[in-house]
């Protein structure tokens, strides 16, 4: 137990001394702010917009903004955060197998398992430290600017997109335990995102498929009930248990 917990403060120091704690840090800031900065300045760019689409017969209306303007580009900006966040994490075995030094760990009396849940810990806690900081900044910013009591099921929305990083992020470590290489790690798990993807081209399926948890959006409006999501949250809790405990016992079994 105490080596377990030794090894993921080992993890924890591996990502600040490389900078990427510090980058992640500074990148859910730029979003959260970002998301009542692009809304604030959308009357603007639309003026400048008019004055030179009046040239051309066009009319552009003036344009109204809210917290729902807002939170709606949160929800366009996550996606891409998400993205940025795995592309730091990737590595997370990959990196350790070219360079050896999970040998030594090992050779000290780690277990497999200890070092696997470590670094799946220090995956979701990452992820969810950027993604709760950028929400909690972009809901600051909108409080402060405008009326958040016209969104319905805010919270509840927010949780749904976490959870579906969270599945990303089982699938990812997953992938990082199983790969030799990083583009292995990404080409996994971009697979598994597409797959989902194309099946919920298939009407009576399509809600129960992880990737349903990207229209958490449609709660703000009231579009949609947190009941629509349920069969979602439900794939999404089993897949990732699934991926977590098939990547373990891989792990333990593979030779390094």
């Amino acid at each position: 137990m105490k080596t377990g917990i030794a090894f993921w403060k080992k993890e924890w120091m591996d990502l600040v001394r490389s900078g990427k704690a510090f980058l992640l840090l500074l990148i859910s800031a730029v979003f959260g702010v970002m998301n009542p900065a692009i809304a604030k300045l959308t009357p603007w760019l639309m003026e400048i917009m008019s004055e030179s689409l009046q040239e051309t017969g066009l009319r552009v209306t003036e344009v109204e903004v809210d917290a729902l303007t807002s939170w709606a580009q949160f929800y366009k900006n996550m996606p891409m955060e998400l993205l940025v966040v795995v592309l730091l994490l990737c590595g997370i075995f990959v990196q350790e197998y070219q360079r050896g030094t999970l040998v030594l760990a090992l050779t000290k009396g780690l277990s497999r398992r200890s070092v696997y849940l470590a670094k799946t810990l220090m995956c979701v806690l990452t992820w969810s430290m950027c993604f709760w900081m950028s929400f909690f900044i972009t809901w600051m910013y909108n409080s402060y600017y405008w009326d958040d009591g016209i969104i319905s099921n805010l919270w509840t929305a927010a949780v749904l997109f976490w959870l579906f990083g969270i599945w990303i992020f089982l699938a990812m470590v997953f992938f990082s335990a199983v790969a030799k290489e990083i583009f292995g790690v990404l080409a996994g798990t971009g697979m598994v995102l597409l797959i989902s993807y194309v099946a919920g081209m298939f009407p009576k399926i399509q809600n129960y498929l992880p990737t349903k948890l990207l229209e958490a959006q449609t709660l703000l409006t009231e579009s949609a009930v947190p009941e629509d999501f349920y069969p979602a949250v439900i794939t999404a809790v089993l897949l990732a248990a699934a991926a977590g405990l098939t990547g373990m016992i891989v792990f333990e079994r593979k030779r390094i």
